[in-house]
């Protein structure tokens, strides 16, 4: 049974692409047909203060600098060869365009820290997100825990458990400190950018995706958590998900099962349903 997650994972389109074209849409089409996304069509003018070029400048120069100095030092030290050049390089760009909050960036990189680099596995991934959903924050928690790993794994001419803390360290930094140089680069330009037609289109448009970007998360974990073995499968520029129902975990998907109606049906606070989940996969486990 072939599964297709959603289609800018059925055409193995990269998270990147998916938001920012969805942008360009949403910009296009505010200019053609604003009310197709439901924004208001009357004046565009903005106001006549002066463009903050000055301050967005220096916003940029500083956090800029703040941004790439460890990767520098990285650089000189052990070269761009190492994992730990190649996990700054790929949380700097996870941080560039972390668009809708945490679930919507998580399927990228799960996608490419397990597919593209191969610095875990898929279940393993997997345990990484229920880590991280024992407490707030699970998109910090889930970037530490893969640039742990990555490094853990390749240690050299560190030791292991050195060479985690540094990959963990450097993997928070690059995710932030570019998340900063947004905000107080845009944060003088807000009041024009409110009433800026274009813009809230685009914007409007790259919501509609992430909700679909954040459905493909759902949907990939779901299929890798209740099967233990999950091949792929192309046909020519698609791609599909064949999972090996010889390896099903019935017990994940009665949690699973279990949760959504606690959740969903029930009510009931996340927290205590982690709990319950928790709790059952101890028991389930010992049959």
């Amino acid at each position: 049974m072939n599964l297709p997650a959603s289609a800018g994972q059925s055409f193995s389109l990269p998270f990147p692409l998916v938001v920012l074209g969805s942008g360009a849409i949403g910009m296009v089409v505010a200019a053609w047909r604003a009310e197709l996304l439901a924004l208001k069509t009357g004046n565009d003018s903005v106001s006549i203060a002066p463009r903050p070029w000055g301050k967005s400048f220096r916003a940029v120069c500083l956090w800029g600098v703040i941004w790439v100095a460890p990767m520098a030092f990285v650089f000189l030290t052990v070269g761009p060869d190492h994992v730990l050049w190649r996990i700054g390089e790929f949380f700097s760009q996870l941080a560039v365009v972390t668009f809708g909050g945490a679930y919507a960036v998580l399927a990228y990189m799960a996608q490419e820290a397990v597919q593209a680099h191969g610095w875990l596995s898929a279940g393993e991934m997997a345990d990484g997100l229920g880590l991280a959903e024992t407490t707030p924050g699970p998109l910090i928690m889930v970037t530490q825990y893969v640039g742990f790993l990555a490094a853990f794994r390749a240690p050299e001419p560190f030791s292991p458990m050195i060479a985690g803390l540094l990959g963990a360290t450097l993997t928070t930094w690059v995710t932030f400190a570019p998340c900063f140089l947004w905000i107080f680069a845009l944060a003088p330009w807000i009041e024009r950018l409110e009433h800026a037609k274009r813009l809230k289109g685009g914007l409007a448009a790259l919501t509609a995706a992430v909700v679909g970007v954040i459905a493909n998360l759902s949907i990939w974990f779901l299929i890798h958590v209740i099967f233990t073995i999950v091949n792929e499968q192309r046909f020519g520029f698609l791609r599909f998900v064949l999972p090996d129902w010889a390896s099903f975990d019935w017990r994940a998907a009665l949690l699973a099962a279990l949760s959504g109606i606690l959740i969903f049906r029930l009510k009931m606070n996340v927290i205590k349903v982690l709990i319950i989940a928790g709790i059952g996969g101890l028991l389930l486990a010992q049959l």
